[in-house]
């Protein structure tokens, strides 16, 4: 049930939202606890005030005409934003909230990667400089994080998978290397590394379908014609460690970022098998809502996070 008093919205607005998601004038007002007529009188006093359709009927309900797509988008930024200031008014009315853009908390999600690897030193990092922040952080593919950012689930992510660029804005926080490995015992897969053909023949151990590392397999293996079905078996784990320790007991290959098996190719554990034709390079990136209010909070965050990584590389180097 929808609470038009708990926020400004303009009623309207919400049932708008439902019938987008619903994609049925009667499943919304059964949503909304409202009558059809009146869904239907809402739709048609935005689309007058719009001055076009936003909807158009097909035989299994409604699809948003492009015009409703856009303001889809925007009004659902707004829903989101306007839950945010809500939260942020509360805590300053309640004398609980620090300094609005220094200490607000943070609500993300991050791709399994970079929760694992890099995120604990953002956090870390940022703790340290506001240690009263207060800190949320989901793991998941990119998938799921892109749908937690439009049920405000989430206020941004950081993602290393393809996103809808027109849905949301960016800032890179790094360039990551993608590399194939094998067990360091596996000396005969080692030597074959002229081109990625060469590791046909080899069982394939990767994440499940939506995660990021995955599509990027995916996206480089359909531009050189060849898919994970040429391989000659595949494991799918939606644990990265247990990807790691399958390939070090020799029962396959995978292909990741190279920051999430650097300590294992440091000790040996782990060999680089990443064939010349294959040399890859890769964005983790900080999303957002376009058009959020918040925007240039998030991308201050990326900037002093992506100075944060840079100096620990290079005190590490």
């Amino acid at each position: 049930m929808i609470c038009y008093e708990a926020d400004m919205l303009d009623y309207r607005t919400h049932t708008f939202l439902e019938v987008y998601r619903q994609r049925s004038f009667t499943r919304a007002a059964a949503a909304l606890l409202i009558t059809q007529p009146a869904v239907s009188q809402h739709i048609r006093q935005l689309e007058a005030h719009y001055g076009c359709e936003l909807f158009s009927k097909t035989s299994r309900g409604v699809e948003p005409t492009p015009a409703g797509d856009l303001l889809y988008q925007r009004l659902l930024t707004i829903e989101n934003d306007e839950a945010r200031m809500r939260d942020e008014a509360a805590a300053l009315a309640a004398g609980t909230a620090c300094e609005v853009t220094a200490d607000a908390p943070l609500h993300f999600g991050c791709t399994r990667t970079i929760a694992d690897y890099v995120a604990p030193r953002l956090v870390a990092a940022h703790l340290q400089a506001h240690p009263h922040a207060e800190v949320a952080l989901v793991a998941g593919n990119t998938r799921d994080l892109v749908a937690a950012l439009d049920r405000g689930d989430i206020d941004f992510a950081l993602v290393e998978g393809s996103f809808d660029r027109d849905h949301f804005a960016f800032a890179t926080l790094s360039s990551e290397r993608y590399c194939a490995v094998a067990s360091g015992a596996a000396s005969g897969v080692a030597v074959k590394r002229t081109s990625i053909r060469d590791l046909l023949g080899e069982r394939l151990i990767l994440r499940e379908a939506g995660s990021g590392t995955r599509e990027i397999l995916e996206k480089h293996l359909a531009a050189r014609d060849l898919a994970l079905g040429d391989f000659a078996g595949i494991v799918e784990l939606e644990s990265i460690p247990a990807i790691k320790a399958c390939v070090q007991a020799g029962a396959g290959i995978t292909f990741m970022y190279r920051v999430a098996v650097e300590d294992e190719l440091a000790r040996g554990e782990l060999v680089d098998i990443t064939p010349r034709d294959f040399h890859i390079e890769h964005d983790f990136c900080l999303i957002w809502q376009r058009g959020s209010l918040y925007g240039p909070r998030y991308r201050s965050l990326c900037d002093g996070w992506r100075a944060e990584l840079t100096q620990s590389d290079a005190m590490r180097g």
